[in-house]
This record gives structure tokens, C-alpha cells and sequence, in this order.
């Protein structure tokens, strides 16, 4: 962990500061895919809760906007969404029975569910926001297309609640969970932050060239942006029992009703050929800003099963 990282960590452990906001959104190409071109994006921002004086020093250290601080009432100057503020409440984790789905149910099911990192003895968290389904031995997109089974890819035929970290581009990591059926996992797309923003603002910054002020939504916007911000790694979050860990968890959040959750094609797969490209294989909740890529237009609400 990088000495910044730390100073903040220790800085935001000693003022007892409990974050919450929102975020998300990445480039138009998947990470999931082999042969992908995703690049991740530059933007992403934070909020912080906290005394004046400790918060004016956060945000500095963090480079957050500084519209996007807390009022003096604690409240969050941007609007929550109703998914993480409802699931701000005390949590229990979630058990294999959860995870023990078809990829495609699992990949709706953790949409609003609450993940959680423990960033040098600090929670950094964020609801699920958004997530895409990769189906294993026939999904020509996967990792596993043709049941490929390498020691990368290992975790995708472990237990369902297995994570799967991998690396892209040498410099950049995407989160993965694995389902029912052999090879088949949910791609985490984004997530709405509701804890330790200004230790996910210092994660993100730590590749940053454009010293803009990042905006809260621009967090957690993409699968490499939330392994960014959480501070996860293949070495740190790979091959982990999210059901055991004390590292890497997922807690009881909200139930997406079906009719909130919008059904699109996955990100960036073209390569793998017009049908599995179009597959609408990707689900996010509707209306919510902290997506990696929000469609202008009246998105198709959820059918797959």
C-alpha cells in the first residue's frame, strides 16, 4: 500500500468518519473478454462525511470536488439514491445459498447488495450497481469459451462465492464472482459508493494524469475503477471464499424488483462475434447514475431468465 494511501487510512480511521455517497462508470470495451481493448477511464469521485476542518483536509488529499461535500448537517450534498440509502442500515453477509445460482440469475441478484473491503483495517464499501454474465464452456466471450481451464481462470471453476481478480493491460484488474455451472461468473461492472470515499478517491487518483477534481459518480463508474478504489489486486482479492473472508465480502443489501433492473448487450465483446455480442447479457439498475455506460435512450428493462 502506497505511504499515501496509508496517511489517509490512518487520518480516516482517526476521525471516526463513516462515508456515503454514490458512484460508477468505465470505457466501452469489456475487460472480461480475452481479446478486449478496455482502457480504464480517467474520472471518478467522492464525498466524505466529517468535522470542517478534517473534511477540507480529506478532500484536498483526495482531490475531491469540492461541490460534492457534506453539508453541515452531515447530510450528503448529492442526492442518494434509494438503493444505497437503504442499505446503509446493519447488514449480515451473504453465504454460499446465495451465491449458489445460474450465473444469470446471480448476475440480477447481487444488484444491490453491498460490497465490502477492508483497506488497512478500514470498510470501504459500495452497492452493486451494475453487473454482466459470462455463461463459461459456450459463451464465446468468456475466459472459459470451449472450457478452457488455465491457472488463471482456476477460480471461474471453483465454488460458486469464489472470486475471480485478474489483470489487464499490466496495470489495470477487473472482479469477478463465480456462479453455478463450470467456468461461468458475474462481471462487477460499478458500484454506488456508500463508505470510505476518500480512500476510494485516493486509490483512483494514484493513475491519474488530469488533476480535475473527481465527482463521486466517477468513483466506482467501471470494473477497472472499483478494483482502483477498493485497492484490489490479483495478489490481495484473488481466489478468495467471499462467504469466509476477512478481506473481501458481500452483505445483505437491497432486492432490485425485476421491473428496476435494465437487461443490454455486454461492453466491448464485438470480437466475439455478432450473436454472443448481442446477447443482453448485462443488467444495471434503472435510473441509476453510477453505471459504466448509461444508454440516453429508454433502455429495454429486464427478460432474460
Amino acid at each position: 500500500m502506497s505511504k499515501r494511501l496509508r496517511k489517509l487510512s490512518n487520518h480516516h480511521t482517526k476521525v471516526m468518519r463513516t462515508d456515503v455517497s454514490l458512484a460508477t462508470s468505465d470505457p466501452t470495451v469489456s475487460p472480461y473478454f480475452t481479446n478486449s481493448n478496455d482502457a480504464d477511464g480517467d474520472e471518478s469521485s467522492c464525498s466524505t462525511t466529517g468535522e470542517g476542518r478534517d473534511q477540507s483536509t480529506a478532500d484536498s488529499a483526495c482531490n475531491l470536488d469540492p461541490d460534492e461535500t457534506t453539508s453541515k448537517n452531515n447530510q450528503p450534498s448529492l442526492q442518494q439514491s434509494q438503493v444505497a440509502a437503504s442499505s446503509i442500515l446493519p447488514r449480515r453477509r451473504l453465504t454460499y445459498s446465495f451465491y449458489n445460482q445460474e450465473c444469470v440469475t446471480l448476475a440480477k441478484a447481487l444488484l444491490g447488495q453491498v460490497m465490502v473491503r477492508m483497506v488497512n483495517g478500514v470498510r470501504v464499501s459500495g452497492v452493486i450497481v451494475e453487473t454482466e454474465s459470462y455463461l463459461g464452456g459456450e459463451d464465446v466471450a468468456s475466459h472459459s469459451y470451449n472450457n478452457k481451464r488455465t491457472p488463471r481462470n482456476e477460480p471461474m471453476y471453483m465454488k460458486p462465492g469464489t472470486s475471480y481478480v485478474y489483470p489487464i493491460y499490466g496495470m489495470y484488474f477487473c472482479f469477478n464472482v463465480s456462479s453455478q455451472g463450470d467456468g461461468s461468473c458475474v462481471l462487477v461492472r460499478a458500484l454506488e459508493p456508500i463508505e470510505g470515499m476518500a480512500i476510494m478517491a485516493v486509490g483512483r487518483n494514484q493513475r491519474r494524469k488530469n488533476t480535475t477534481p473527481l465527482k463521486t459518480h466517477q468513483l466506482c463508474n467501471g470494473p477497472s475503477k472499483l478494483c482502483q478504489a477498493l485497492d484490489m489486486t490479483k495478489d490481495s482479492c484473488n481466489k478468495l471464499d467471499l462467504s469466509t473472508s476477512n478481506v473481501l465480502w458481500l452483505e445483505a443489501g437491497t432486492s432490485i424488483p425485476e421491473s428496476q433492473v435494465v437487461n443490454r448487450k455486454r461492453i466491448g465483446i464485438e470480437s466475439a462475434g455478432e450473436e454472443w455480442a448481442n446477447k443482453p447479457l448485462r443488467f444495471y439498475v434503472a435510473d441509476n447514475k453510477f453505471v459504466s455506460v448509461f444508454e440516453k435512450k429508454k433502455a429495454n428493462l429486464s427478460t432474460a431468465s
